[in-house]
């Protein structure tokens, strides 16, 4: 058997955050660091599993991320044609955009768990199920009550595409790459948010809206054949290795070479018979598409249903309830009102554009995140020349410090937005306003996400649960009354006055977590939150 990553890594963790990255001579490295997680010999080992595998499955988790967004945001632009067809106000109507946000984050309820304890595979094909039947249910409907039900069945099989990236990025992918990954899935996640543009030019090519429910619901088919496919179980309990015998850094895996920067695969010579003995053959090809497969035999379902509840605790992690107040901001303070303003003033005087040219902010959303696709290592490349510095010991905040030129840049698109709107400005303002903003909610999204993982790391499933559905309920409780708020109080008042301040709080956090972050996890792992996950921790789900 060909062993493709060496599995006599020295790498270790201290304390959550805080990973020794020293390489014994001869071990395979990646950016001057030693393989982290520890890879098994065990050819079913995802980490273990070729690169095609690894960026296909990567690949599909960031389609149905980018599908299940534009579905669920996309149809922004029907909400004054839904007013008029279903006779009811602006702010009912884009009830039929808030609400299934909300499900969007409360499915992770129920899914999360149910993949932690039956698999990541079936949840995910289950998940794409409930997707295509939801969104085929409203490209059917007639009624207001209808189209709510199909879109709250759509969204709430959806939800997982968020959770299940970060988790498949975490079993499949070393700490080395994770930034870069994570950055792929935010990507698309955000590209998502351009929903409106496409569901805008389908207005503009003469057709109804229930068009745009039957697109995706021909990519929600094809993506779910691929995944059938393509995905393979994930979910692997990878025991610590039994510590080598002193001084055999490098006798004792002669074949394996080091790197530098990428990653090289390499083959080695052949275990001693005791050894391949011990060791599973590969799954055969039947036995990966098999839909479901054994359960995790560590997770009782009586845990699992225990779960939701558990993943509460995860509010008094300050990293993770970072992340929760990121993406709640960036998405119910910025994206809301870029996605509610913008269609409302862009179609009345001064502009007076048709309502199919509504939706066209995305293209500023495409463009910010485009100029953001250059930058998706960085947080990588400076963790490890940080760690390079440190005497190969790396600390979870030392990827922070790409978030600087961001902290300047999302206050300031916002108040670009709102003098904008509030003086009717010309259109290219909204378009650098979106744009900026949206480029600096890439780093955002990207790289406090990656921080709460690497800082806090147990019980992972738990920590998405939280971290999704504290984000949408955040966003849902922003943008409820966000149409009503703007129009009552102004544009100044409101987008200036009171989402900016927030914002900002929210940004300068990052220095908080740069000087006090290391104490902050010390305390954490030595906290009743850490001992009480210690009980329910599932072997091989942590880093």
């Amino acid at each position: 058997m060909a062993v493709l990553h060496d599995v006599t890594s020295h790498a270790r963790e201290d304390i959550p955050g805080t990973v020794n990255l020293q390489a014994r001579e001869g071990e395979e490295t990646h950016y001057g660091q030693a393989l982290y997680p520890v890879p098994s010999a065990d050819p079913n080992d995802p980490l273990q599993w070729p690169a095609w595998k690894k960026h296909a499955i990567m690949f599909i988790c960031c389609t149905y991320s980018f599908l299940g967004i534009s579905a669920l945001l996309g149809p922004a632009t029907y909400i004054g044609l839904w007013s008029a067809e279903f006779g009811v106000d602006p702010n009912t109507a884009a009830g039929l955009v808030n609400y299934p946000n909300l499900v969007f984050g409360f499915g992770n309820f129920i899914l999360i768990p149910l993949y932690r304890k039956i698999g990541r595979r079936p949840v995910m094909l289950l998940s794409l199920v409930f997707y295509a039947a939801g969104v085929i249910g409203a490209a059917e409907a007639s009624t207001y009550s209808g189209l709510m039900g199909a879109r709250i069945v759509h969204s709430f099989g959806s939800g997982v595409c968020e959770a299940l990236p970060v988790q498949l990025v975490n079993d499949i992918f070393f700490l080395h790459e994770r930034g870069k990954k994570l950055g792929w899935y935010t990507i698309a996640l955000c590209l998502g948010a351009t929903g409106p543009m496409f569901s805008a030019f389908m207005l503009a090519g003469g057709y109804s809206w229930h068009l745009f429910f039957y697109v995706e619901f021909a990519f929600a088919g094809a993506l779910l054949i691929l995944a059938f496919f393509l995905v393979e179980e994930s979910m692997f309990t990878r025991l610590p290795a039994p510590p080598p015998p002193p001084n055999d850094a490098s006798s004792s895996n002669p074949a394996v070479q080091k790197t530098e920067g990428s990653v090289s695969e390499h083959e080695t010579t052949p275990p001693e018979p005791a050894a391949t003995s011990s060791l599973p053959p590969r799954k055969t090809l039947l036995q990966q598409l098999a839909p479901f497969g054994a359960t995790d035999p560590a997770t009782s379902w009586r845990a699992t249903l225990l779960m939701p509840l558990r993943s509460f605790t995860y509010l008094l992690v300050p990293s993770t309830f970072w992340v929760i107040t990121t993406y709640g901001i960036f998405i119910g303070l910025c994206g809301f009102s870029f996605n509610f303003v913008f269609p409302l003033k862009i179609v009345a005087p001064p502009y007076n554009w048709p309502q199919t040219n509504s939706g066209l902010h995305a293209l500023a959303t495409m463009v910010g995140f485009a100029c953001a696709v250059p930058f998706l290592p960085t947080s990588d490349i400076l963790a490890a020349r940080l760690t390079k510095r440190n005497g190969g010991v790396r600390e979870a905040e030392m990827r922070l410090g790409v978030l600087f030129p961001a902290v300047l840049a999302a206050p300031a698109g916002q108040v670009l937005f709102g003098i904008a709107a509030a003086r009717d400005l010309h259109w290219i303002c909204y378009f650098l306003a979106i744009g900026l903003t949206q480029w600096a909610g890439y780093f955002f999204f990207t790289v406090t996400l990656a921080y709460a993982v690497d800082s806090h790391n147990a019980n992972l499933s738990e920590q998405l649960i939280t971290i999704n559905l504290g984000k949408q309920a955040i966003s849902f409780g922003f943008s409820l009354e966000l149409l009503n708020w703007i129009l009552e109080h102004g544009y100044v008042v409101i987008i200036i006055g009171a989402f900016v301040p927030i914002l900002v709080i929210n940004c300068l956090m990052v220095v908080v977590f740069m000087i006090w972050g290391k104490s902050i996890r010390v305390a954490t792992a030595n906290s009743w939150v850490a001992r009480f996950h210690a009980r329910t921790i599932v072997a091989g789900e942590s880093h």
